[in-house]
């Protein structure tokens, strides 16, 4: 098989299309991301998401194509919950059929204990929260103590928030290779997240500076990569997300924008063969969470203007893959991440137009289309271009 050159994958992070089979277990039989954005939107305008066959995996309010162009399909979650971890590892070959901790009522004694004494700081909260809601609530009390706020949510997440005027940065990212350190075992969460604000009182804003820091899930696809000596290149948060492990470069973003123009910087760089790895998380962080159903809405439609640029950019070889790693709906109650299928969005220059790729029963099936795009053994999954990607 002859090598086929690059790979660019673009996680739309929370932009699920419909609740999955297992939802009710989660709470989530409402959930459906993208149609109730649409709904709410009076309907989407993403022509270009609509030419990949966005409106074919699911009816959606405004979104239609006279010429689809791309491979469309959705995928059903397999790993147990329903985080930017567990989405993420299956992609590379991981499914977490364990469910990672969660702390409903706060974290054990012990372990804010021996955090505090390794930081040299009592903490504040203690407790899931919405971490816009916490700001409200805890932040002057942080300003005025020096006392870091420590929160999680449903999911397996130790989040530790701190004015950058009161904590610097860098003090605040020691604090979470220390709560890494300590968050072992039983108490193994998918992530600890720094999460630096800054503002006044009534007036706190989350800055861009968030790192996240992962647990070790051990080899996946990507360190198969890495192996066969094929770079991988990190945008957003993805180098957090995998600890680093199996990234060549690794370039953080400030927001969707900035994600979209270092991917197509690297694109115009990027020596074949490589993996080019974009999260976008503006949908999830600044509207999924806060249930701002337009302003997730509007977040679609910006991407679909800058799609073009993505396509345009590409090379003869060049596999474009849109997907999503959970839901996050705004027009619920609920301010968490919800169980729900992703929408998976293909398209080379080579591609028999127009065609489904049908349900796919595990995100798996991400990284096995990549890794045989690339010439590489797929670890688990089942590549979704098999005898249909060429015309």
């Amino acid at each position: 098989m002859a090598l086929k050159k690059r790979v660019i994958l673009i996680v739309l992070d929370s932009v699920g299309i419909g609740h999955a089979p297992d939802a009710a277990l989660y709470h989530d039989e409402a959930a459906n991301t993208l149609a109730n954005v649409a709904e709410a939107m009076g309907g989407l305008n993403v022509p270009h998401l609509a030419s990949l066959g966005l409106g074919e995996i699911f009816p959606l309010r405004g979104v239609v194509a006279d010429h689809v162009i791309g491979a469309f399909g959705h995928m059903i979650p397999q790993s147990a919950g329903k985080d930017t971890t567990n989405g993420h590892m299956e992609f590379v070959g991981v499914t977490l059929y364990e469910p990672l901790p969660t702390y409903p009522d706060g974290f054990p004694a012990d372990i804010v204990n021996e955090f505090q004494i390794r930081t040299g700081r009592e903490i504040l909260g203690n407790k899931p929260a919405s971490g816009t809601e916490i700001l409200k609530e805890l932040g002057d009390l942080h300003v005025q103590t020096g006392k870091p706020i420590v929160y999680t949510s449903a999911d397996s997440v130790f989040q530790i928030a701190a004015h950058e005027s009161v904590i610097p940065l860098s003090e605040l990212y020691a604090m979470c290779e220390v709560a890494r350190a300590i968050l072992t075992g039983p108490h193994a969460v998918g992530r600890v997240i720094a999460r630096p604000f800054t503002g006044e009182s009534g007036n706190y804003t989350r800055t861009a500076n968030r790192r996240d820091f992962s647990r070790d899930f051990g080899e996946t696809q990507l360190t198969d990569l890495e192996k066969h000596r094929i770079p991988v290149y990190a945008i957003g948060k993805i180098e957090d997300i995998y600890g680093g492990h199996g990234i060549t470069q690794a370039v953080h973003t400030k927001n969707n924008e900035d994600g979209v123009d270092q991917t197509l910087r690297i694109m115009q760089g990027a020596a074949s063969p490589c993996l080019i790895f974009t999260n976008l998380v503006d949908f999830d962080m600044l509207y999924g969470h806060r249930n701002d159903p337009l302003g997730f809405g509007r977040a679609i439609e910006a991407f679909d203007r800058r799609l073009p640029e993505l396509l345009d950019a590409m090379q003869t070889e060049d596999l474009l893959i849109i997907t999503a790693d959970h839901g996050c709906d705004p027009t619920t109650a609920s301010t968490d991440h919800s169980r729900e299928a992703v929408p998976l969005l293909m398209y080379h220059k080579g591609m028999r137009e127009g065609h489904t790729v049908g349900e796919r029963l595990t995100f798996a099936d991400v990284g096995a289309t990549f890794a045989a795009w690339l010439d590489v053994p797929a670890r688990a999954g089942t590549n979704t271009l098999s005898g249909v990607d060429s015309q």
